[in-house]
């Protein structure tokens, strides 16, 4: 994943609803030469802010099934008996039970069993106000979320080459789980949205424990800071012990919400006393070490 010239920042949170993309939008509408990606591939909504055009989709194949050609089946039942989950009866196979492991199709002796590419889902290169999106969509119950994540990023370089931009803006999924890893893995900073709750310090916690592992600059921006001042004061002092750099803290306002409702990004509606704590945020951001 790694780029000389263009450097990656991802815009991450440990848990939902800390305002993760209100703020990646925003820092989008800030930002020059830059391409902005959307990881969250299972729930993407940055789309809901940026409003992109679709310029190109292309499919997105994560894993393969098996398909069985009955003209060729002799019905021998050596599928049948090799299959660990009970999903092979008469030649039919039940992708429901099915695991996509391909032996059906390694111990069949007349080929007749072919394992074959799906479309699980698929990803967009989009236009914004902004500059250009990458983009995607998981289909319905679908798996190898990581694996899609990682063609939205991949697409984001190769497009990010192509124009000599210098920056790719990420909008990581919530959590930490696979998508998250591959979200931030090559990226040269982090930033996690945090507030002062009892879940948000804990998944602050575990953002940075993974951050940490895979040896990534992390900074915290504490979102919504004035609702609880206790819990705020932890995470100061978390992030001190941890060496953790604070570039910003925003206060709560519910016009946020009113912007978000029409449409539109903090800075776009604008909130003045959340826009200029978010424009000072980014200013700290684009001058960060890890991003020159």
């Amino acid at each position: 994943m790694e780029n000389n010239k263009t450097k990656q920042l991802a815009v991450i949170s440990g848990k939902g609803g800390t305002g993760k993309t209100t703020f990646t939008a925003a820092f989008a509408s800030l930002s020059k030469e830059k391409i902005i990606a959307d990881c969250d591939v299972d729930a993407p909504d940055l789309h809901l802010l940026l409003h992109p055009a679709i310029v190109k989709r292309y499919p997105f194949s994560g894993g393969r099934s098996p398909n069985v050609d009955l003209d060729k089946c002799t019905k021998c039942g050596l599928c049948t008996d090799a299959c660990r989950f009970s999903a092979i009866e008469d030649g039919i196979i039940d992708l429901i039970k099915c695991d996509h492991c391909g032996v059906c199709a390694y111990v069949c002796p007349v080929d007749a069993i072919e394992m074959k590419d799906d479309i699980n889902g698929e990803y967009f290169l989009s236009k914004t106000a902004y500059g250009l999106m990458v983009h995607a969509k998981l289909g319905i119950a679908e798996e190898n979320t990581g694996k899609l994540v990682t063609a939205v990023r991949r697409k984001a370089i190769e497009e990010a080459k192509k124009n000599g931009n210098r920056l790719i803006i990420i909008d990581g999924p919530p959590g930490i789980g696979c998508p998250v890893n591959a979200t931030i893995t090559g990226c040269n900073l982090v930033i996690a949205i945090t507030e002062p709750t009892l879940s948000g310090m804990h998944d602050l916690e575990r953002v940075f424990s993974l951050t940490h592992h895979f040896k990534i600059p992390l900074v915290v921006v504490i979102n919504k800071a004035d609702i609880n001042q206790k819990n705020r004061e932890e995470i100061i002092k978390f992030c001190d012990n941890n060496q953790i750099e604070i570039v910003g803290e925003v206060p709560f306002s519910r016009e946020v919400v009113d912007s978000l409702v029409q449409g539109k990004n903090v800075i776009e509606y604008p909130i003045k006393k959340v826009t200029e704590s978010i424009e000072r945020i980014w200013e700290k951001v684009k001058n960060h070490s890890s991003l020159k």
